[in-house]
């Protein structure tokens, strides 16, 4: 075992399979001089060159019209973009051909592209830089949709999404890139659609996602210790494709599920998971399904008020407990 930041280990695994497939290529913007706004791909360059590891010009555009016409023509493309945010920059390039065109040529063409950003809340950079963006993209039919809570995630569900022959949009919730964590040793790949059971539990499901699981896991360690409450935390790690069988099989045990999302509440991904669940399990849930979300507010880039509009693992701790009383 290594152990690594998330951060390092964003660059160990773009680096892992860029040493084991040539036609691996990485661009965006301040990736290869700088190593990265948030030095998640140090060293790169130096390894494999700049026909490999390009800087582009400060244009989504660009970047993600590039990585397209890459993985038309046989390259495994993986384009950064600096802020989440910046898709809606870009959507049109991601929702309507990136997502569209393999379905419309009947499989002519293909794109086995990696969609990398810098993904939620937590660091104090604002309203425009700071969205939890994966309702969006699991929205759009034709995208798979990855969001790691941890290291070991980092690195084998990345290498697992530049595999894919798919389009993936990889999320890094950036509040968690100084994190450390314990990485396998040699090759590491994870699977895509296939959630963790993060912490076992008899009284209630927790659903979280990326930077939500921490403190899914600081609340039900509360709560067990506390108030004698037993929760299994569900690290949901990949939207699309949505392993619902794992979480219907932790709510069949515990009969009752709180769903625990950084999106804004109005369309987040808690809900079409409450829905799920609903529909599946209805006659088995002992009480109602609980979300627990970000407002659908703007987030503000005060830090008392950031935390505030944020789920914390005290108000995790609240809502369930007054689920079970």
């Amino acid at each position: 075992m290594a152990e690594l930041t998330y951060r390092e280990a964003v660059g160990a695994a773009i680096a892992q399979e860029m040493r084991l497939d040539s036609n691996v290529v990485f661009l965006g913007e301040d990736v290869a001089a700088a190593g990265g706004v948030f030095k998640t791909t140090a060293g790169l360059l130096d390894e494999f060159g700049p026909e490999r590891v390009k800087d582009t010009p400060i244009s989504e555009q660009a970047i993600i019209g590039a990585a397209m016409g890459a993985s038309m023509t046989g390259l495994k493309p993986i384009a950064e973009i600096m802020f989440s945010d910046f898709f809606a920059v870009c959507w049109d390039l991601v929702a309507n051909q990136i997502a569209k065109t393999r379905y419309m040529t009947d499989g002519q063409c293909s794109f086995p592209l990696v969609l990398r950003s810098a993904n939620g809340g937590g660091s104090r950079f604002g309203a425009q830089h700071s969205q939890s963006i994966e309702n969006w993209a699991m929205a759009i039919p034709g995208l798979k949709v990855v969001a790691p809570s941890n290291s070991a995630d980092v690195m084998g569900l990345l290498a697992a999404s530049i595999r894919d022959p798919d389009p993936v949009m990889f999320f890094e919730q950036k509040s968690l890139y100084a994190l450390k964590g314990d990485v396998p040793d040699g090759e590491h790949v994870e699977s895509l659609g296939v959630a963790r059971i993060a912490r076992a539990g008899t009284d209630v499901t927790i659903a979280a996602l990326a930077a939500m699981v921490p403190r899914a896991l600081k609340a039900a360690k509360v709560l067990q210790d506390q108030h004698g409450i037993s929760c299994e935390v569900v690290d949901v790690r990949s939207l699309v494709p949505l392993d619902t069988q794992t979480i219907l099989d932790s709510v069949t045990r515990t009969s009752r599920l709180v769903t625990v999302e950084e999106n804004p509440r109005l369309c987040g991904w808690g809900a079409e998971l409450s829905s799920i669940v609903a529909e599946e399990l209805f006659w088995n849930l002992d009480g109602p399904i609980v979300r627990i979300t970000t407002p659908h507010i703007p987030l503000p880039s005060a830090d008392e008020l950031e935390d505030a509009v944020m789920p914390s693992s005290e108000r995790i701790v609240q809502n369930i407990k007054n689920l079970v009383d």
